[in-house]
């Protein structure tokens, strides 16, 4: 039981929070996949739970940061902050992907990188926190780790793949599907190459030293080919 818990000190020290009860967390990061009958809880409830308690913790955060901002403004920052691409950022940014519990079909196709699974076990984590500690615990950690991506002017968007969703929802063409198509170079100083979709619009491509950054080339190569990139920043 000790090594167990050993292995989620890292995940705990990045969050800025020490569980007092680790079983919390263990089901924070256990995905539905992994779940063997009713003999173990999955994240799905916390998960529930943590999307409220985030969507409470940004909404403060921005009438605090923006006092002069108004219900329209503050809405577009809100919602680039709880969409599920933000909380997949911030679980990658966690490693939380390495943490996760997933069925072995999970583990071949990739489970421990995927966007919405990640998403989903972030906003679960925070549910995690705020059963183990109360909101204000939660809190903190909310502002923690969602403040370096508040964009100071509420007018801009923060970067290529929140523009890029922002142009697509608009127009109703659903949200853009990003794959990783190729990882080359050596393991200190990998290249990703990423394409993103969206709807029947041609797809881009775009490189990166990280994941991240491959999806966000990829969408800026999107806006900048289709001539949208001004329409939308």
């Amino acid at each position: 039981m000790a090594r167990a818990t050993d292995t989620l000190a890292p995940l705990q020290r990045a969050l800025g929070h020490k569980f007092r009860d680790k079983t919390i967390l263990t089901e924070a990061l256990t995905h539905s996949s992994a779940r063997a009958g009713k003999q173990r809880a999955d994240n799905e409830r916390l998960e529930f739970l943590g999307d409220r308690v985030l969507g409470l913790a940004i909404a403060e955060l921005l009438c605090e940061l923006h006092p002069g901002a108004n219900e329209g403004d503050l809405a577009r920052l809100y919602n680039r902050l709880v969409q599920r691409s933000t909380c997949a950022d911030v679980a990658t940014g966690l490693n939380l992907g390495e943490h996760l519990r997933l069925s072995g079909s999970e583990l071949t196709s990739g489970g421990r990188s995927k966007a919405s699974i990640l998403a989903d076990a972030c906003e679960a984590v925070l549910g995690a926190i705020f059963l183990d500690a109360g909101f204000e615990a939660a809190r903190k950690v909310v502002r923690k780790l969602w403040s370096p991506l508040i964009d100071g002017d509420t007018d801009t968007p923060r970067d290529p793949k929140t523009a890029l969703q922002e142009w697509a929802q608009g127009r109703k063409l659903g949200l853009p599907v990003y794959a990783e198509v190729e990882r080359a170079g050596p393991d200190h100083a990998p290249q990703f190459t990423s394409e993103v979709r969206v709807g029947k619009v041609p797809p881009a491509r775009g490189q990166g030293a990280n994941k991240r950054l491959a999806e966000q080339e990829a969408a800026r190569a999107l806006l900048e080919r289709e001539r949208i990139w001004e329409s939308v920043s």
